[in-house]
């Protein structure tokens, strides 16, 4: 099994990535906006992966935070808001912040699971710090550990009710960017013990199916490389000190905070410690040479992918979407309430 997610063109398979997938046997997919016309269409694509494959448990991937972070959005989806309405509730009702949080997870894992999709990108455990770039800004759940980890403990369970694996990002940590990684290479100069607080909410999450790297530079922990291509981060931080043993995925490998070419930096992604690269853009030549270049998944990282799908499931899960989303909608209007 090639250890690459990869991206489709559009809202079918073509020929060549039919030809292309079954040879490179890829960990799984990422969906977007361009392969998301309706949900009839896309529930025959993610159809057409897994019959591509011969396995109903495959890794079929989004990023579906809710706000600006949708490819699935109104009026053929339901809307979900920003990890920032939870962070303001928390304000005033801890309790009932991590209720909403929770079931507007199982409502939009109910939606996924129904397009045949396995995996959402979700949550960001990101702390939010005072001056950063807006990159993650409204997506954070907050800027205090304790609060971030529990709204994602929370969105986590939402998807566990409705089968759906969660992945938390971006580790070791993101909220003090002060640039865009897709335009460009963010250098963090906080000190180890200041990072202590980023890599807090991961810790306390560290048990969660999935987890993504974030392209920026940790000064403090590696002075030449960025978290993805440092064999330091990986091990010593992300799989030692924050204690996380699951699927390690890459941050899209394709944004402009990396250097080289697509390639050259999955090598030294999965050289590096990653188990998967994500590669989001389906650009045939680029996901070639990807799998041209890097190694076959090892045991121990198929078994970690094992893992991670074993809950999932497309059908059969409890709830219903329309009461879950009413309950969210009355906790939430708390917040607007009490101002």
């Amino acid at each position: 099994m090639t250890p690459a997610i990869f991206g489709l063109a559009g809202a079918t398979l073509t020929a060549d990535e039919r030809s292309f997938f079954r040879e490179a046997d890829p960990a799984g997919y990422i969906l977007f906006g361009r392969n998301c016309e309706n949900p009839e269409q896309l529930r025959a694509l993610t159809d057409s992966l897994r019959e591509l494959h011969g396995r109903d448990r495959l890794l079929v991937s989004i990023d579906q935070e809710g706000g600006r972070v949708a490819r699935l959005r109104p009026p053929l989806w339901s809307p979900f808001p920003a990890g920032e309405v939870f962070d303001k509730l928390y304000q005033i009702a801890p309790a009932s912040a991590i209720e909403a949080a929770r079931v507007n997870a199982w409502a939009m894992g109910l939606e996924l699971a129904e397009m045949g999709i396995t995996v959402d990108y979700h949550p960001p455990l990101d702390v939010r710090q005072e001056g950063a770039h807006d990159v993650i800004g409204d997506r954070a759940l907050g800027a205090e550990p304790v609060q971030v980890a529990a709204l994602g403990r929370a969105i986590l369970d939402g998807f566990a009710k409705a089968g759906i694996a969660g992945c938390i990002k971006h580790m070791p940590g993101h909220g003090r960017t002060t640039t865009d990684t897709h335009k460009e290479m963010p250098t963090v100069t906080a000190s180890d013990a200041e990072l202590e607080w980023d890599i807090a909410p991961f810790r306390t999450l560290a048990d969660a199916p999935i987890g993504m790297t974030g392209h920026l530079l940790f000064t403090a922990w590696d002075e030449d490389q960025p978290a993805t291509l440092s064999p330091y981060i990986i091990e010593t931080i992300i799989r030692g000190r924050i204690g996380f043993d699951g699927l390690l995925l890459t941050d899209d490998i394709d944004m402009e905070a990396l250097s080289g070419s697509v390639a050259d930096r999955s090598e030294r992604a999965i050289a590096a410690g990653c188990d998967v690269v994500l590669n989001c853009w389906a650009k045939m030549d680029e996901m070639q040479q990807i799998a041209g270049r890097v190694p076959a998944m090892t045991e121990k990282a198929l078994a970690r992918l094992g893992r991670a799908l074993a809950p999932t499931r497309l059908s059969g899960s409890e709830g219903d979407k329309r009461e879950l989303l009413a309950k969210r909608d009355s906790l939430l209007a708390i917040t607007e309430n009490a101002a």
